[in-house]
């Protein structure tokens, strides 16, 4: 990531004069915050992006619960309600919660991003390490149409109920070394930032082993070693890693990245390369193109939008134009 991050809003009423013109429109918006940021660096963020939007003229509830279960509850409650749009202030996590809120309704996702990775932000060429421009390209995006993108449903047997459940996701799905990675990160309470997870990835790496994968891409089962399966919707993971650098969100398929079996020392030396997405000029790394994939392999935990799903087998399935988003088209 870079620099540090700018958390105070613009003033209101620069902020106010810069959204209001002739064809302005208030809009009913509700504001989803972060729980977890209550007490962090980014707790005043929060309120600070509702009473933004509120001098900038939009009619604003602000949804602020001690706890994630509450959050859902009362996010819930407030999509039936059909807002001119949901608004997440948070990471990518908050992004997930949001893209199951709305995903297959009219109500449109906003993105003011203050989290570690913010992936989706980035995918969406949203500003992602600056708070204040991120507000004032969401107002300028309430005044147009939203844009329509695919969003991506995963079914699969919850590992407490041990019912069939259903989860969405917007940008990426975890499947191997990358969700162990995760799952490590989010542990770790020290150091906060991306750096965390690139620490997360250095403890794994000295445990790098290759899972055992049936994957079934669009009918076809293949079974293979490899070190890792992502699903990219969006381009990238962990705060900037182009792990799928030519997807895109609107054309209706699924870049599947596998990469095989790899060395340490070959991990390693590929590592670097998968910021710039030059890493599939490996060739232990492939890119499948796919609207349906079903993961299945022993030890294999599923992540997505870096949350913790379930443990495989999942079924993944594209659904084109299931998601609005408040963003350039």
């Amino acid at each position: 990531m870079s620099g540090r991050r700018r958390e105070t809003i613009i003033p209101e009423a620069r902020v106010a004069t810069a959204s209001q013109g002739a064809s302005f429109k208030p809009m009913r918006v509700v504001v989803a915050i972060n729980p977890s940021a209550s007490f962090g660096a980014t707790r005043a963020v929060g309120p600070a992006v509702v009473q933004t939007l509120r001098a900038m003229g939009h009619d604003v509830t602000s949804l602020q619960e001690p706890d994630y279960e509450s959050l859902l509850s009362t996010a819930r409650a407030a999509v039936k309600t059909k807002p001119d749009g949901f608004i997440v202030v948070g990471g990518d996590g908050m992004v997930n919660l949001g893209t199951n809120m709305v995903a297959g309704t009219k109500v449109p996702l906003g993105i003011v991003p203050s989290g570690t990775g913010n992936d989706m932000a980035r995918v969406l060429g949203l500003p992602h390490d600056n708070t204040e421009a991120a507000v004032v390209a969401l107002g300028d995006a309430l005044q147009r149409p939203p844009r329509t993108i695919d969003a991506v449903r995963i079914a699969y047997t919850d590992d407490e109920t041990g019912g069939a459940a259903e989860r969405w996701f917007a940008c990426a799905l975890s499947a191997g070394f990358d969700s162990v990675v995760n799952e490590r990160a989010n542990l770790m309470r020290h150091p906060k930032g991306a750096s965390r997870y690139i620490i997360a990835l250095g403890i794994e790496l000295a445990k790098l082993k290759p899972f055992r994968y049936t994957l079934t891409i669009d009918g076809a089962e293949q079974t293979f070693d490899a070190n890792m399966v992502s699903i990219g919707n969006g381009v990238s993971i962990g705060g900037g890693m182009k792990i799928t650098p030519d997807a895109e969100l609107d054309d209706g398929l699924l870049d599947v990245m596998i990469v095989r079996p790899l060395s340490r020392f070959n991990f390693v030396r590929i590592f670097p390369s998968v910021f710039k997405g030059e890493h599939v000029r490996h060739p232990k790394v492939s890119i499948l193109r796919a609207k349906n994939v079903r993961i299945a392999g022993e030890g294999v935990m599923i992540y997505a939008d870096g949350e913790r799903i379930a443990p495989a087998p999942v079924d993944v399935q594209v659904v084109p134009g299931a998601l609005r988003v408040l963003a350039k088209a």
